[in-house]
């Protein structure tokens, strides 16, 4: 999914465009940016490229990018490290950011008429002034009730999610070809494991995956089968809430308790008294986040949880989350059947990669 298409005053969205070669990822998070290089031949993807920037604090606050030139400048540093060549950048907005809608067209429709209609009638489905937001739709199969009409998604973004991601890039003199939608970054490359996405290999039954990324700030539960993406929900609260814990417990900056955190060294009592009432929460915002997905849907189970984002390798989380809900659980790496460049340091990247999901989805938009 791409945005940044202009037509009749209005900007169409390249969500649904097909492949674009040359791509690499960047995913911007609240506390770094996670870079992504693939190439692809005949025996699958290699890992050309790969490198993490943290960025200041309060440089992308809930979602929303608010200093662009510290983008820039991480983004600069991403390059002279990992030295990627690619001027073409694909990155990736919240799904709270983006609103989606399937409706129903006559099938005898060609696709810019569709274009045309859309446009015309958007304000039915999006609750902003058009001149706000970027639009984009993909045409899905007939509908249920009659082979003449068609589905057909619909996506709208407001501009400003947009346009601070465009100018970011512009600043580190890349150009933004993509601007995925994260949930979706996440089902295409936790899709790169088969054997989660299929109950049953004989039948080819997929699998609905509770896929949870952590992040520092932010909690998303993206439910996903096969190819869809059923539902997305994102939580306020993050692997931030660890290092504060730490930070406060032990009297350290936030920067010891990060290293801390990551690297070990903390006092005996660390587990009991920080570690394990940090996964006890954990849980509760898990359980919470299913819920609401049961709640809205006519689903009542999920057949895995994925655990993705910087905090999934904690120690025995996945073990509390089979133990408590029942469910097998497991870490979402991308990287397992991939070969990987003697550039990039290989044991760093299988250390990372479930914080690299969204990343990993974003590069491979060279090749969808």
């Amino acid at each position: 999914m791409a945005l940044g298409v202009y037509l009749s005053g209005k900007t169409m969205l390249k969500l649904f465009g097909g492949r674009k070669p040359g791509l690499v990822g960047l995913d911007i998070s609240a506390s770094a940016i996670k870079l992504l290089e693939l190439s692809c031949d005949d025996e699958g993807y290699v890992v050309e490229s790969y490198g993490a920037e943290p960025l200041p604090e309060n440089t992308v606050v809930e979602q929303n990018i608010v200093d662009v030139e510290a983008v820039a400048e991480a983004i600069k540093r991403l390059q002279a490290s990992t030295q990627f060549k690619s001027k073409l950048a694909a990155v990736a907005v919240a799904g709270s950011a983006v609103i989606t809608k399937t409706i129903e067209v006559p099938a005898s429709l060609k696709e810019n008429q569709i274009e045309e209609q859309l446009l015309m009638d958007a304000d039915q489905y999006i609750p902003y002034p058009l001149d706000e937001v970027a639009l984009d739709f993909q045409v899905l199969d007939p509908t249920a009730r009659s082979e003449d009409m068609l589905d057909v998604l619909i996506a709208a973004c407001r501009q400003e999610h947009i346009e601070s991601r465009q100018a970011a890039l512009e600043l580190s003199g890349l150009s933004a070809e993509v601007i995925d939608i994260e949930a979706h970054c996440v089902q295409r490359a936790i899709a790169l494991d088969a054997d989660l996405f299929t109950r049953d290999p004989a039948l080819g039954v997929p699998d609905v995956l509770a896929i949870l990324d952590i992040g520092a700030e932010m909690t998303t539960l993206s439910v996903v089968s096969g190819s869809q993406v059923l539902y997305t929900r994102e939580q306020s609260f993050g692997g931030k809430q660890l290092t504060d814990d730490i930070q406060r417990k032990y009297d350290l900056t936030a920067a010891e308790a990060g290293k801390a955190k990551k690297f070990g060294g903390l006092p005996d009592d660390y587990e009991e008294t920080v570690l394990n009432p940090f996964k006890e929460a954990l849980l509760q915002q898990i359980i919470r986040s299913l819920q609401f997905f049961y709640s809205g849907t006519t689903y009542n189970d999920v057949d895995r949880i994925v655990l993705a984002g910087g905090t999934a390798n904690l120690a025995g989380l996945t073990t509390l989350i089979e133990t408590r809900l029942g469910t097998p659980c497991s870490v979402a790496n991308p990287f397992d059947n991939m070969r990987i460049s003697d550039r990039v340091d290989a044991q760093r990247l299988m250390k990372d990669a479930p914080s690299m999901m969204i990343a990993c989805g974003l590069a491979m938009r060279s090749f969808d």
